[in-house]
């Protein structure tokens, strides 16, 4: 439910301002109720269970977790920062094995470019 509002949001191409109002109205309520649920089955079942833990975790983490609901520029998760740094680190891995150190800063000029013209959607080719 979260995410459909966040990609409403999104699709919708709304401000800061109007993000925040509707993640006021519409997801707040979600995330309260969730709480809810969570400090009612945090001493649920047997302590050491996956789920006990999960919820335990989960409630450890709350105050970050609700932070988006009171700031309309923050995104809900960090998803697209690891999706746009992912190639850098796999490059990273790569470069273990380009041959040579030339090889290797060479590779890592040719992602940062690529990275820089995807960023600023210009087509390399």
């Amino acid at each position: 439910k979260l995410y459909k509002i966040e990609s409403y949001c999104r699709e919708e191409n709304l401000s800061y301002e109007k993000r925040l109002e509707i993640r006021k109205q519409e997801s707040k309520p979600i995330m309260d109720e969730f709480k809810q649920w969570l400090d009612e089955n945090s001493g649920a079942g047997v302590p050491k269970s996956s789920i006990r833990e999960a919820i335990n975790y989960t409630l450890g983490l709350w105050p970050r977790l609700q932070r988006y609901l009171s700031h309309g520029e923050v995104e809900i998760d960090n998803n697209l920062i690891e999706n746009t740094i992912r190639p850098i680190a796999l490059g990273r891995k790569n470069y273990l094995f380009a041959g040579s150190h030339d090889a290797a800063q060479n590779a890592a000029m040719i992602y940062s470019f690529m990275a820089t013209c995807k960023l600023n959607k210009i087509d390399p080719d």
